[in-house]
């Protein structure tokens, strides 16, 4: 069937988004909504979470909230059933939400190394396996992880771990639900600043800012950026793509250590 306009049309379709409040899922939930789809937005900040639903409800589109702890798997059970209340079904589920902190593996303790697991993968498996008698044939799965997952990451080592954990189960999923039509792909942003990051970033570049831009050939992006690539592969544009892994940082991965000069050329 050939591919038109409309066939990045989301109207009729359920999101949920995790991690809604803020950075690239705020921007993803609006997003979607802006192409047609009703919302289901997760967070534990509250004010955050008021903040997404009044501008998805802006555009025209329903908002179901709910205040809670992605790790908490009773919870995310007991939301999810409210979920299905008000739509009855779920056509599109982004894992986006996640966290990490700077520290050298020798000093992150048990009780830390817990957190990161849970957040950034633990979560990811209790919204999938909760949401697998809502989810459509067609659906699509996306599940937020980072470049760090595809590299190493001193400073973030459980949290990169996680995240390429992550992108393992994204393939094995793509699989498995793939005798029910439902896609499965992950996003891998870069150079993308968000409110959670912005320590973050001051810890890694000491300040320096300005010596990351030359590791990203196209320079820094932007949360809408996520938002845009999440909307594809919700929609009938990506109707064929499974199991894979988009980067979307301006070509920071595929720069692999290069950096970028002044006149535009790069060394190693």
């Amino acid at each position: 069937m050939a591919l038109g306009p409309d066939a990045v049309s989301l109207t009729g379709k359920v999101a949920l988004v995790t991690g809604a409040g803020r950075g690239i899922g705020a921007a993803t939930a609006l997003t979607l909504a802006r192409f047609g789809a009703d919302l289901a937005c997760c967070d534990r900040e509250p004010d955050g979470l008021r903040a997404i639903a009044a501008a998805v409800e802006a555009t025209g589109r329903r908002c179901v909230t709910g205040e809670l702890d992605v790790r908490d798997g009773d919870a995310v059970r007991r939301w999810l059933a409210e979920v299905a209340a008000a739509y009855g079904h779920l056509d599109v589920l982004v894992n986006n939400a996640g966290g990490g902190f700077y520290a050298a593996f020798r000093d992150v303790n048990e009780k830390g190394q817990r957190a990161l697991v849970d957040e950034n993968f633990t979560s990811v498996t209790h919204f999938v396996r909760g949401s697998l008698e809502l989810l459509t044939p067609g659906a699509s799965i996306v599940n937020v992880t980072s470049i760090e997952a595809s590299r190493a990451a001193p400073g973030f080592g459980i949290y990169a771990a996680m995240k390429a954990a992550v992108e393992s189960l994204t393939k094995t999923l793509a699989l498995e639900l793939a005798p029910r039509r439902i896609r499965v792909n992950a996003l891998a942003p870069d150079a993308m600043p968000t409110p959670g990051d912005e320590g973050l970033a001051e810890a890694v570049s000491q300040g320096q800012r300005e010596v990351y831009d030359r590791k990203v050939p196209l320079g820094w992006g932007d949360v809408d950026d996520a938002a845009g690539a999440v909307v594809y592969l919700a929609s009938d544009l990506a109707r064929w793509v499974t199991g894979t892994v988009l980067h979307v940082d301006g070509g920071s991965h595929a720069a692999s250590g290069w950096v970028r000069r002044d006149d535009g050329t790069y060394e190693p």
